[in-house]
């Protein structure tokens, strides 16, 4: 099996080291997970369709950036075994299939993995939908790299244009401003949200060509991709509303 298919739905909820730790199930077919940050300011799910790789199986990864290094061990060819023990999923060997080396990452009773709650009370409606091109992720992650103390980008939509805007402030301030194409459009006052976590969210889906973005004056967005063989979303908590 290519490990990295595997390596690419880890980061699609790893988000940079977002998301410590997680619940992955498997079907024998597909890989899923649910998430939420520390902060609570983002819940998502990942799903990773035609991958075989693991038995059905429900495993605890509570150390993520270790699995990711462990998984940097072996070459791009990989067998994974995942090893049972008095009915508890307990570790996941790898094996490089070319040349011999194997590497095990030890599994997490699920009772120590942060459990999203079901996603309830979600506003009857998104007043903005925004589409997401390769040039808004790219050019949203350089202006987020080129503000790097800037915590928080904020959406304005005036006269049925959208823009979002990193370091948006009503004094004078340094600046992104990005125009982005909306499919739904309804006035709604300024919202603004984390620019560290929405970057990180590009960053792990940047090879998408097309994504959307709804964003509810409520307090929160939903940010959708589906690339190959994975579909990822994200409900964003506006700073405002985040608690």
């Amino acid at each position: 099996m290519d490990k990295n298919k595997l390596v690419g739905f880890i980061n699609k909820y790893h988000l940079g080291g977002e998301i410590k730790s997680t619940k992955i199930e498997s079907n024998g077919k597909s890989l899923s997970t649910r998430f939420i940050s520390g902060d609570k300011s983002v819940v998502g799910s990942v799903k990773m369709d035609k991958f075989d790789a693991f038995d059905p199986s429900e495993i605890g990864v509570y150390n993520t950036s270790q699995l990711l290094s462990l998984l940097s061990v072996v070459g791009d060819d990989v067998d994974f075994t995942i090893d049972n023990m008095g009915g508890k999923f307990v570790s996941l060997q790898m094996k490089d299939s070319g040349h011999g080396t194997t590497s095990k990452y030890m599994l997490s009773d699920l009772s120590v993995i942060p459990t999203p709650p079901p996603l309830k009370n979600l506003p009857s409606e998104f007043e903005l939908e925004l589409k997401l091109d390769s040039y808004f992720i790219g050019t949203f992650i350089n202006g987020k790299g080129a503000l790097p103390e800037t915590e928080t980008f904020t959406i304005i939509a005036d006269n049925d244009k959208v823009n979002i805007v990193i370091g948006f402030s009503n004094i004078a301030s340094n600046r992104v401003t990005i125009p982005v194409s909306v499919d739904n459009y309804s006035d709604i006052e300024p919202i603004s949200f984390s620019a560290e976590m929405f970057s990180s969210i590009l960053s792990a889906n940047k090879e998408c060509q097309n994504a959307t973005m709804k964003v509810s004056s409520a307090g929160l967005s939903k940010i959708n991709f589906s690339i190959d063989d994975y579909e990822s979303e994200y409900y964003l908590v506006s700073t405002q509303s985040n608690t």
